[in-house]
């Protein structure tokens, strides 16, 4: 089965960095596209970014210059670096793929960003 799973969350000091990954079993990795959305206390869950098959990068604004997503084939994963973190970064982030008209989700990872 499709399974999908986050690491890399943690506490962070604004300015920092973190590195998420989305590890992906069940299904052909490599010809999926993997969206990675992010969801505050209080507030509606939005895409942050994703990649295509063909690694292909599409960002929100807000994370524009300062995350960069990336996947490694080889590994089955997709990567979210993210730099320069501000407080308004904290969300849990999730992964999701969509095979054969259907969605599967990670559990999510928390990334709290405070000093």
């Amino acid at each position: 089965q499709v399974q999908l799973v986050e690491s890399g969350g943690g506490l962070v000091q604004p300015g920092g960095s973190l590195r998420l990954s989305c590890a992906a079993s069940g299904y052909s990795f490599s010809i999926y596209p993997i969206i990675w959305y992010r969801q505050a206390p209080g507030k509606q869950r939005e895409l942050v970014a994703d990649i295509t098959s063909g690694s292909r990068t599409n960002y929100v604004d807000a994370a524009k210059g300062r995350f960069t997503i990336s996947r490694d084939n080889a590994k089955n994963t997709v990567y979210l670096q993210m730099n320069s973190l501000k407080p308004e970064d904290t969300a849990v982030y999730c992964c999701k793929v969509i095979v054969h008209g259907f969605e599967y989700w990670g559990q999510g990872t928390q990334v709290t960003v405070s000093s």
